[in-house]
Order: C-alpha cells, then sequence, then structure tokens
C-alpha cells in the first residue's frame, strides 16, 4: 500500500472533514442536506485551507508523526484513528543513524527482537507475539520474504499495534510493521555520504532524485555499499544495494515503479549460552564465538513494486499496489548441540542450507470514497486482495555430532564443511495463497463522535511438507471472517480517547515440522486509549491492551527433531505510552514505556509461563537540542538517550532469562551551510559498553544473541 499524504495533514486537531472536504463540498445538494453545525465545519476548514494551502504537508514534522495511512489504508489524522500507530521519523532515524530495523523500533514500546535466526533476520514480538518469517514486517503496507527490510531507501517505519488482519489478513495479533520506503520528488536533490566504524571498515552511500525534462516524470536513485569488521573475533558484514524508482504524476493520477536489489555475505552467528545451573552467561569474552569461520551466509534479495493512483472524481479514488519479493541464499554452520557445564566442553554439527529460495507475491486493489450519506461523512474503504508465498529449500546438509571444543580454550579448524545431504530434512516446502475481499467505514458521527468498522472475508490454501521422497505434512484450506469496530471520541481538538475491538488469525505452518491438522492460531483484542497533541509540536498516546489467543504454535526440540505443537491458550494484557515531537523551537523529543504480561493460561505443560522473549517492561528516551547559528549561521545538534528491557524468558518452559538491561547512545552533528551543505556526526552506541542480550532461540539454552559493544561512527554527509 502506498503511503498517501493527506490533503490537510497540517491542520491538527480538525475532528470533521479536515481530510476530505472537497469530496463533500462539491455538491451543493449535500450541502444543503446537512445540519448547520456541518456546514459550520465545512466553512470553518477551508478557511484553514486557504491559509496553510502552499504548506509543505508530509506525514512527519522532525521527530513528530502527524499522519499515517498505515492504520485504515485512508489519510485520516492521528487522533481521529481508535487504534495506536507509532511513527519513527526519517529525521530521528537521521540523528540515531539507524542502520537496521532493530535500532528503529528501540523508539517504540513494547516491541523487541526475538529469534534471529543466527542474526540474519529481522523478528520481533509487538505486544508480546511474534516471530521471524511471520510477515509482520512489510514495504509500503505490502506482505513481503526480505530478510533485512531496513536499507539506505527507508524514509520512515511505522508500527500499529494490535490485531490488524481486517485489511492486512493473516498476521499475529501484536501489529505490523511497515517500513515506508523514499519516492522520486519534482525538485531535483541529492546526498552522498560516508561512514566509518570503530569495529573496522565502513559504508557509504548516494541518494539523487528529480524530475526528468520535458515530461511528467521524475526518478530517484539510491545505493549503498558496506564492507565492516564483525565485532567478535571473526567475521565480516559485507553488502551493497541499489534502488532506482520512477514516478509519473498525471492530472488525476500518479503512479510509482521501484525496485531493489541486495547481495549480502553475513556471519551466521546463534551468540552465547546460558549455563542453566546458574542461570547466567557462560563466563567467556562476549567477543569470542563458539562456532567457525565458515559460519556465514551468502544470499540476494529483490523488491520490485507498482503503486498506481487515480483520482475518479472529486470524492473517490481507485488505487492498486503490486508487490513482488524474492530472498535466496545458502549458509552453512558448526552448531552447537550440547554443552557440559562442569567441563565447558561442546558438542557440535555442522549444519547447512543451500539453496533456499522464497518468493511472494502480493497485490490488493482499492476504491476509496469521502461521502456524505444520510448527513454524516464517511470515509469508505473497500478491496479485493491476493498473496502467494512459495518457500523452498532444496540441499538440507546434516552431518554427526562432534565433541572437543571447549569455550574457554577454544580451538578453530577442527571441523570442516560439510556435504552431506540429509534426504529426510531436504526440499522442504511450503506454499500459502490468498483471495480476500474487505470493506471498511470511517464514519463522523457528530463533530466528536467517530466509528471506523470493517469486516474482512479470506479463503486461503496451504501446502507442505519435505522429504526425499517428499512427505507431505500438510494440505489444508479454510476461510475466515475477521471483524474490528472502533470509536473515537474528540474530547477537545487536540485531545481524543479510543477504543476497539478487533480478532486476527494465522494457520499454522512449518517447512521442517510435521503439523497434520493442527488448528490455526485465532486471536480476540480490546484496547482502550488516549491521544494527545501537547505543546502544538508533540504526539502522545496512551494504551491498555487485552489480547487473548488460542492454538499457539510453539517448537520444541526433542531428540535433536523438531516437533511443532500448540498452546491451548495464550493471553497479552499491558500498558504502553509514546510520544514524539518538539518540545521547544530547539528541543525535539521520542519516548516509550511499555509494560506487557504475556503467558500461557491454558496447556498442560506451560500453563503460567511467560512467553519467551517478552519483557515485561520496555522503555526508551531521546532527545537533541539544536544550536543555530554557531558560526557563519552553522547548526551543531547534540542529543543522548536511552534504551533498556526487564528480563525475558529464554524458552517456551523459563528455564533461565535473559537480564534486563540499559544501553546509552550519544551522538554530536555540525552542519556547515555552504553552497552544497555538509554534515560532520559523530555518533557513540552503547556508550558505556555495556554486555547485554537481545534475544534467544526460544528452544534451548545454547542460541542467545548478544548486543553490539560500543561503537563509535564518524559520518560525513553532503547535501545537494
Amino acid at each position: 500500500m502506498t503511503p498517501h499524504t493527506p490533503s490537510f495533514a497540517g491542520i491538527k486537531g480538525r475532528a470533521l472533514f479536515s481530510l476530505a472536504c472537497a469530496g463533500v463540498l462539491t455538491s451543493p445538494g449535500l450541502m444543503a442536506a446537512q445540519p448547520a453545525a456541518t456546514q459550520d465545519k465545512k466553512e470553518d476548514v477551508m478557511t484553514v485551507v486557504g491559509e496553510t494551502a502552499q504548506a509543505d504537508l508530509s506525514a512527519t514534522d522532525g521527530y513528530q508523526p502527524l499522519s499515517s495511512s498505515t492504520a485504515t489504508l485512508t489519510s485520516m489524522p492521528l487522533l481521529d484513528i481508535p487504534q495506536v500507530v507509532n511513527t519513527v521519523s526519517d529525521k530521528v532515524l537521521e540523528d540515531q543513524h539507524v542502520t537496521t530495523l532493530d535500532e528503529a523500533l528501540y523508539n517504540v514500546a513494547n516491541v523487541v527482537q526475538t529469534n534471529t535466526l543466527g542474526g540474519t533476520q529481522d523478528a520481533f514480538t509487538r505486544r508480546g507475539f511474534g516471530a521471524n518469517r511471520d510477515g509482520s514486517v512489510m514495504t509500503n503496507g505490502l506482505r513481503t520474504v526480505l530478510p533485512r527490510s531496513f536499507n539506505a531507501a527507508t524514509s520512515r517505519v511505522e508500527v500499529l499495534k494490535g490485531p490488524s488482519s481486517t485489511l492486512y489478513g493473516i498476521l499475529d495479533p501484536g501489529g505490523l510493521i511497515n517500513v515506508i520506503t523514499k519516492r522520486p520528488e519534482q525538485t531535483f536533490g541529492g546526498s552522498l555520504s560516508g561512514t566509518s566504524s570503530s569495529f573496522g571498515g565502513g559504508s557509504g552511500q548516494f541518494d539523487v532524485t528529480g524530475p526528468i525534462d520535458g515530461t511528467p516524470l521524475a526518478f530517484r536513485l539510491i545505493g549503498e555499499y558496506q564492507n565492516e569488521d564483525y565485532w567478535r573475533n571473526f567475521g565480516n558484514n559485507r553488502s551493497s544495494f541499489i534502488a532506482p524508482s520512477l514516478a509519473w504524476f498525471g492530472e488525476d493520477a500518479t503512479v510509482n515503479l521501484s525496485w531493489s536489489h541486495r547481495d549480502y555475505h553475513v556471519p551466521f552467528d546463534r551468540g552465547t549460552i546460558f549455563d542453566l545451573n546458574t542461570g547466567q552467561a557462560v563466563k567467556v569474552d562476549p567477543k569470542v564465538r563458539f562456532d567457525e569461520p565458515f559460519n556465514i551466509t551468502d544470499g540476494k534479495s529483490d523488491l520490485a513494486q507498482l503503486n498506481a493512483e487515480y483520482r475518479l472524481n472529486s470524492a473517490w479514488t481507485a488505487r492498486v499496489d503490486y508487490s513482488y519479493s524474492q530472498d535466496k541464499y545458502s549458509d552453512n554452520q558448526a552448531r552447537v548441540m550440547a554443552y557440559d557445564a562442569k567441563t565447558g566442553n561442546l558438542t557440535r554439527r555442522v549444519d547447512a542450507t543451500q539453496g533456499s529460495t522464497q518468493k511472494m507475491h502480493a497485490a490488493r486493489a482499492d476504491l476509496q470514497g469521502n461521502v456524505v450519506i444520510g448527513g454524516m461523512y464517511n470515509e469508505i474503504l473497500s478491496g479485493i486482495a491476493y498473496e502467494n508465498y512459495d518457500l523452498l529449500r532444496t540441499d538440507m546438509i546434516r552431518c554427526k555430532n562432534v565433541k572437543g571444543f571447549n569455550i574457554y580454550s577454544p580451538v578453530y579448524g577442527t571441523l570442516d564443511k560439510c556435504t552431506t545431504v540429509s534426504a529426510a530434512d531436504s526440499d522442504q516446502r511450503i506454499q500459502q495463497e490468498s483471495y480476500a475481499a474487505y470493506v471498511q467505514d470511517a464514519l463522523y458521527l457528530t463533530d466528536r463522535w467517530i466509528a471506523v468498522t470493517g469486516v474482512r472475508y479470506q479463503y486461503y490454501t496451504q501446502y507442505a511438507g519435505k522429504g526425499r521422497p517428499f512427505q507431505e505434512n500438510t494440505d489444508s484450506a479454510d476461510r475466515k471472517w475477521t471483524p474490528k469496530a472502533g470509536l473515537v471520541y474528540k474530547l477537545t481538538p487536540s485531545v481524543s480517547l479510543f477504543g476497539n475491538y478487533s480478532q486476527a488469525f494465522m494457520p499454522q505452518s512449518s517447512v521442517a515440522s510435521y503439523i497434520g491438522d493442527l488448528p490455526p492460531e485465532e486471536s480476540t483484542a480490546w484496547e482502550l486509549g488516549a491521544k494527545f497533541e501537547l505543546f502544538r509540536g508533540v504526539t502522545a498516546n496512551i494504551a491498555l491492551f487485552d489480547i487473548h489467543k488460542r492454538n499457539v504454535l510453539y517448537n520444541e526440540q526433542i531428540g535433536g527433531e523438531t516437533i511443532a505443537k500448540t498452546a491451548g491458550k495464550v493471553r497479552s494484557r499491558g500498558v504502553e505510552v509514546d510520544l514524539a515531537g518538539a518540545l521547544t523551537e530547539n528541543l525535539s523529543v521520542i519516548a516509550s514505556y511499555g509494560y506487557t504480561d504475556a503467558r500461557v493460561t491454558d496447556d498442560p505443560d506451560y500453563a503460567g509461563k511467560p512467553l519467551p522473549n517478552v519483557p515485561k517492561h520496555t522503555g526508551s528516551l531521546f532527545l537533541t537540542y539544536d544550536i543555530h547559528n554557531v558560526w557563519n549561521s552553522n547548526t551543531l545538534t547534540f542529543g543522548a538517550g536511552g534504551h533498556g528491557v526487564s528480563r525475558r524468558s529464554g524458552t517456551n518452559g523459563a528455564d533461565y532469562y535473559l537480564p534486563g538491561y540499559a544501553v546509552a547512545d550519544a551522538f554530536a552533528a555540525y552542519r556547515l551551510k555552504l553552497q552544497y551543505p555538509v554534515t560532520l556526526q559523530v555518533n557513540v552506541k552503547n556508550l558505556f559498553d555495556k554486555t547485554y542480550y537481545t534475544s534467544s532461540i526460544a528452544t534451548n539454552n545454547l542460541g542467545n544473541q548478544i548486543g553490539d559493544p560500543r561503537e563509535v561512527q564518524f559520518t560525513v554527509k553532503m547535501d545537494f
């Protein structure tokens, strides 16, 4: 889904008709049929519109989010939406020098890292729910198979909290993460930048955009190259990224076509071991790895998207969005299979995935109308959607267990790459296809009351299995209705109260384990909250949520095999607070706090246990201060802050806990006002060199990701 800039996003706090008055003001008959209060509101809006018509309207202003299309796929102001949407703006990403999606989401409450498949995949829990490859990380509102969605083309990151299946289909109930990309602009401009890292090596980027003279076209070309040493005792991060895009601007239509390609060579690193006797990480220098230098993932990914919008008339707009993504990789790993706490000896096994390919087609067609029906303003959305997902892992390498590696005196090179193909594990495949239709209405009942309701009908098929000869694990089809309903009360133009009810579902799927006829995961959620616009520059929200989920899938290691099971019921409830914006003309802030109590409520083995990788507390705070006209109109910006979480269960059975942590960051940037402005920026991440652990693999104690140590980044950027 293309992010659509609202027509009057700068008119903050207007309760009625503030986004689509053009659609309802063009008909004198409709005008005459409405109450006087409604006509007065429209006249008021038109006055403000006239004053702000020349404003540079966007989804964000510095740190402050102004609007979002992620929640409703329409351009409603944030205060009118009965659901929480958090935005990490382009300015926040720049000041913090964000290079991964994990770093961006440190700024959002109740979103934390989970099993990242050896540090090669984006993986997050949202309000207690989530896993890698769960489809929750999207690009421009469409599902992809990209292992890493954050790149040089990222403009901002939006997080929609709570169940979102009504508009987005198969999803966990915790919410979704939407990476919004940069688009071609009709004014020429660009930038060049280079960054060096204290780890060794660095990266470089370029970004250029502008019109194509004599045509209604505009282009954008973004590129990045990274060659940086891994911070542990061996390894290298190497990648290249290129993203051309082309846009056509017509009187009533816009079309955007984009493509991106990434080659990557990254360490496959499952981190460290926790000793179940002590409940602590083994006492080894965090830099020491327990695998081999051949633990590497090599791959390439592509994303092509087409976004088209046509304004049928003053009230109705048609949109078509299509996305094709693919990811191909091969990896090797010396995998820890057992740990002897008395001696420090490990049992390891060489595994590999050779020839893994994922493909995803995602398409949707929407018709949106801003109309008056029965004297009340409606933002109506109807649409159809189609998705086709295909994963195939061909040769799965499995060798014998080997002893003889000691964590206290490691000797590398005792294991070689393996070529033994396990016929029983190879040709892992999952195919999922879905068709859906949905409708939503945002109904402005009065100047203060707004109701948003919707329903989706989805039919899906799923096929999965593995082995040579191929053994079918799943061959199923089902259909689901997923409704939602929300209500907003505008207490004042800058304060709104909201509540919502929604449902979500996710079919059981596993490429490696027998699923059989396990029922799909289904969930219901309730949410209450309030949204505020403070100091005319800060957007804030507070929300309380209660999510209940049944038939939850989890994996267990039993005798070296991964077994899929379902927990009877799981519950997640909590509260979160987020705010972002400008406290003064010079001081900006983004901050969050979240509390989540997520646990199994009905299961013979795990009832009462907390969900793995889900902390009860998350928090973040980042402040920046601008000093203008330091010398010759130059600007100095500096800032600092931190993020942290409380302890988290490391496994489904809570056999041990990852300790809580708090990490501090700081930066300073000096912008020289030259013909081509130059910015010199220093970022210090993990300022106090804290050792901390970001996630576990959740099935045992043998794989726990270690957070990066202190890193100093120096960036030089020139804008033109």
